[in-house]
Parts: C-alpha cells; structure tokens; sequence
C-alpha cells in the first residue's frame, strides 16, 4: 500500500507546570514545591524551549493544555508570563486552551485572570466532594472550596472539567457524582485510585479492592449516561460539545509538542530517518534548566500502529482502521489478522466495517487486549 500519511504541521501542545503546594500521597508525576528563585527560572527556561520549539516544528495549534502540577498554583504574574512565552512562540489554540486547577486556588478575580489570559476550558482537581474522603487522599481543599471553585469558573464562562477518584474506601460516590453535575460542569474525568510504586501510599500498604475498582467503573456510569453525560472514553464522560479536543489528540495518535520539565512529545519524525514518529521525554526540573536533552525514541509503523491501537481503543467510537493504515503506512487489518479474530472471538472487540472498538468487557481488560496485537 502507499507510504504514510502524516501531517507535518503539529496542532497541539502540552506544558507541565511542576509546582504544587503539597504533594499528594497517592501522586507519582514529577511535581516539587516551591522555592526561592525556582519559578523565575523554570519561566526563563519556558522562554527559551518555547522558542527553540517554534524553530524546530511547525506549529498551528488547535489546543493548548497547561497541567501539572498545579499550574493555577502559579501567581498571576507568573501565570501570565507562561502565558506570553506560549503566544509568543508557538501562538495559542483555535479550538481549546485548558487550564488544571487546584479548587484552593480560585477566587473571582483569578477566574476572571486566567479567562482574560484565553483559557476557556478548566480541568479541576475535585477528586470529591465529601471531606472524610477529600482528608484520606490528602487534599489541601475541602468540599465547601471545590464547589465554591466550580461555581466561580462556571460563573466566568469557562467550560468546566471536574475530576473524580473513584474506589476510595467508604466515599458517597453516588453524592460525589450527583453534587458535581449539579454545580454545572460539562465534563467529568473519573479515575480509579491507583497505588504506584514510590508513592506515600504504597509505603502505608494502601491497596484498592478489585471489586470496589469494577464497583466504581459500573456505578460511574450508569448515574453520568442518566444524567445526561455520554461515555466517550474509558475514564471521560461529557454533555454534547463538552469533550476534551486536546486529550482526543493523545487518544487518536496525532502527534504534539511537550514543554516544561518532564514533559512528553509525540513529533513527526524527520524525513529519511526510518522512522514514522518521535517520542520525546524532557528530563525533570533541575536537569532540564540546565539545558540537558531529553530521551528521544524513534517510533517505527508498527509501534506507532500498536500505540494507536492501546489509545484509540479507549475511546467509545474506537478505531478506524483504514484510517490508521492511511496514516502508519501499514494494512493493519492484515497485519494483525489474528489479534484482531481472537479478541473478537472472546467478546472483546467489535468489527463493524472498519471500525474496531472494545465492549465494555474489552474496555476492562484492555491491557491483555492490546498485549495480543504485541505478540501478533
């Protein structure tokens, strides 16, 4: 079949802002707390990569994401320093600018900062609206802060996210997921508590019951889709129009640009270096402001397939394989004949012309799922 068929122009961006006030126990991203003089120069820093980005690819962005980290933990001077860097160099997103934000950091003037800055999407660390659970997780904000900080984005005309850990001992998740609908968001992100390795709560020997983890996979859904929210991926629920453009870019294999400390990018690869794609990983804080080279991994057509395959599955519509096949250069379908067959076979996934998509069972065991393209 024809060679891929990439697009050269990148048309998202992420940045990672590492700075929180405190460090979650069950949290494993780089993230540190504050210190003189550290803010200033991971701002300069920005500057610099932000420009050596815009000399290296081309840019014409639809979406912008800012996380961390807390970026909303940043001061209004500094919030709009990033700001500046970004629209400076690489220009801002057409269709969604996102901002995380830690519900302990709103007021209504920040609210009206951060929409005059052009962030028309916020993604809200809520994790839930009960304190008992809130207190266990280790969140600095309680309930009455979450809401308060919902109404006031909602209030400002932004498009809210709220963000729920689900599989938490003794949490009302029923209250949870009814309390955030009610305060007006669009979208909610509901993620299993997981216990990472190096995290204060592997340490404590904190472990989540299989079945409270399917508890909360099932009930998240059943009470989101009757309250008017369509599952579009594993984790993600939204109201119509209400879906996060710039995650779809991560789950359907376009590639975009990574800024800040830690940060990850998926690039087009230059011409005549074998490879299709190119993922690079920046090193954390103190490294990269001294400058060093992040790890770059060459991604060759049946990686980027199996990859596309991992994060396209987790979405409601799934994957189009002849477009997947358009864009890796690979006749996926043929390739992975016997993946594909098996996993129908077991319920799994579903063919209907080409698209192929998980059922809810795929959905739940979608890491033997994609293992068996690996291996095929």
């Amino acid at each position: 079949m024809p060679g891929p068929a990439l697009d050269s122009t990148v048309r998202h961006l992420y940045v990672h802002v590492p700075f929180c006030p405190t460090i979650c126990p069950y949290c494993d991203f780089h993230v540190l707390t504050r210190r003189a003089g550290l803010v200033e120069r991971y701002l300069e820093r920005v500057e610099q990569e932000a420009a050596w980005l815009a000399s290296e690819y081309a840019a014409d962005l639809d979406t912008v994401y800012i996380g961390g980290g807390t970026p909303s933990f940043l001061r209004d001077s500094e919030i709009t320093a990033l700001a500046g860097s970004i629209r400076r160099h690489l220009g801002w997103g057409r269709a969604e600018n996102t901002l995380e934000i830690n519900p302990g950091t709103v007021s209504p003037a920040r609210a009206a900062l951060w929409r005059e800055l052009g962030f028309d999407r916020a993604s809200v660390g809520v994790q839930s609206l009960d304190d008992a659970t809130l207190k266990f997780l280790g969140r600095q904000h309680d309930a009455r802060q979450a809401k308060g900080a919902v109404r006031e984005l909602v209030g400002a005309g932004v498009r809210v996210s709220g963000d729920l850990i689900t599989a938490v001992p003794g949490q009302p998740l029923e209250d949870d997921i009814r309390g955030l609908v009610d305060l007006g968001v669009g979208h909610v992100s509901a993620y299993t508590l997981t216990i990472e390795p190096g995290t204060e709560f592997a340490r404590r020997g904190v472990t989540v019951e299989e079945d409270d983890e399917r508890r909360g996979f099932e009930q998240t859904e059943t009470l989101l889709t009757a309250l008017g929210f369509s599952r579009y991926e594993v984790s993600n629920y939204a109201r119509p129009g209400q879906e996060s453009r710039h995650n779809r870019a991560y789950w359907e294999g376009r590639t975009y640009l990574g800024l800040g400390p830690g940060a990850a990018g998926h690039y087009p690869a230059r011409e005549g270096g074998g490879a299709l794609t190119l993922r690079r990983t920046n090193p954390h804080l103190h490294d990269w402001l001294s400058g060093a080279a992040g790890e770059a991994e060459p991604i060759d057509a049946e990686e980027y397939v199996t990859d596309a395959l991992f994060m396209g599955l987790r979405l409601r519509e799934g994957v189009d394989l002849a477009d997947l096949s358009r864009r890796s250069g690979l006749d996926v379908r043929a390739r992975y004949a016997g993946a594909i067959a098996s996993n129908l076979s077991r319920g799994l996934l579903t063919l209907d012309g080409e698209r192929l998509r998980a059922t809810p069972q795929g959905w739940w065991t979608l890491n033997r799922v994609v293992a068996d393209f690996l291996e095929g």
